[in-house]
């Protein structure tokens, strides 16, 4: 009966995406999305020398006009199903476009930015080499758009736009990849704990810059992705890392519930998508998956790079590459982090978040 619930679930928020731009326009007055590859719609494809990029086949290969956009996928990431599920007739640019163009920022045009960045972590360091945004940057970035808009609106305008805005924020797994990468001795608790600081700081600094109304989502279980199945000789998922995963929601949580207390105009909702896909992987047939192990891109085990061959049935699969799932499973994603049950996303979904 839940299945058959989560399944009405998305019947319902797919409708609600179809005509949402035709019945009263985004639900929202724009949408931000600041995080890591799951969420980057082309960031690293303006960094000259970032070594995290997708910008070319068979990435794209489901995206209109089969376009290599930059996104780590097949086609869209949860980041956009988000913003369509929001109304938006499409996801915001990157941030990096934006600084590109001679027009620069409009009022009139103006429905949000994507900062987000594959690699990118909490931590600075996360990523560093590979040449990244990270998360303290991409605040950095949004506060320059601050500045803009003030320019555009006026204060009072500009407080009001933002505090009806939806800030989306996706980060976290590769900090706890990072970490089991350079056989780190530090306590799991110890290493959560200074994530959740640098994580409590950067959700301050985001509110103090006009914020207030901000959709968490947390890590999924990391050691159930192909590149660490790999590590384990019976190709399960490799639980240690998915317990660092766990604690990390519930930290988050533990937080999230902190910050709402001492800022009262602070609404939130966190998607616990350690649970979500879990509950996809456990019962993958129900929603249409065949493949919830290994990678579309890349011969299952192998990197998706230009050369690399990539199945067919892309729909059944739950991972693109190694580390990013496909578009239908971030469509599924998208959809339950928007209207679905307190089991995966409390204590409101983002339906709730961006109507409130």
């Amino acid at each position: 009966m839940a299945n058959k619930h989560v399944a009405s679930l998305f019947f319902v928020a797919n409708v609600l995406a179809m005509l949402a731009p035709w019945l009263c326009g985004a639900a929202v007055p724009a949408l931000f999305i600041l995080g890591d590859s799951t969420a980057d719609v082309g960031t690293n494809s303006f960094l000259v020398n970032s070594q995290a990029r997708a910008n070319f086949p068979a990435n794209g290969v489901d995206f209109p006009n089969s376009r290599a956009t930059g996104r780590f996928s097949n086609g869209f990431n949860s980041a956009d199903y988000i913003a369509k599920l929001m109304g938006f007739r499409r996801s915001p640019q990157p941030f990096m476009y934006l600084v590109t163009i001679k027009s620069g920022l409009q009022k009139h045009k103006f429905r949000g930015l994507n900062f987000a960045s594959g690699g990118a972590g909490i931590l600075d360091i996360t990523g560093q080499e590979m040449i990244v945004v990270p998360l303290s940057e991409q605040i950095k970035q949004f506060s320059t758009v601050c500045s803009n808009l003030t320019v555009l609106m006026g204060p009072k305008g500009t407080a009001s736009f933002l505090s009806k805005s939806v800030f989306s924020i996706s980060i976290g797994s590769n900090d706890i990849f990072g970490h089991f990468a350079t056989n780190s001795t530090v306590p799991k608790e110890q290493f959560i704990s200074v994530l959740m600081t640098a994580y409590e700081r950067y959700i301050k600094s985001l509110y103090s810059l006009g914020a207030r109304k901000f959709g968490i989502i947390s890590v999924p279980p990391v050691g159930c992705c192909p590149s660490q199945r790999i590590f384990n000789s019976t190709g399960g998922c490799l639980e240690i890392q998915n317990d660092f995963s766990r604690t990390f929601h519930s930290e988050l949580s533990t937080l999230m519930s902190k910050i709402s207390y001492e800022l009262p105009a602070l609404k939130y909702s966190i998607g616990n998508t350690y649970e979500m896909t879990m509950n996809v992987i456990e019962n993958h047939l129900l929603f249409g998956l065949k493949d919830v192990e290994t990678a579309c891109c890349g011969s299952g085990t192998q990197t998706c790079t230009r050369e690399a061959s990539f199945c067919s049935n892309r729909n059944e699969y739950l991972f693109w590459d190694l580390y990013h799932p496909t578009q239908a499973a971030s469509f599924l994603a998208a959809q339950t982090l928007y209207m679905g049950e307190k089991r995966f996303v409390s204590p409101i979904n983002f339906y709730e978040l961006a109507e409130y």
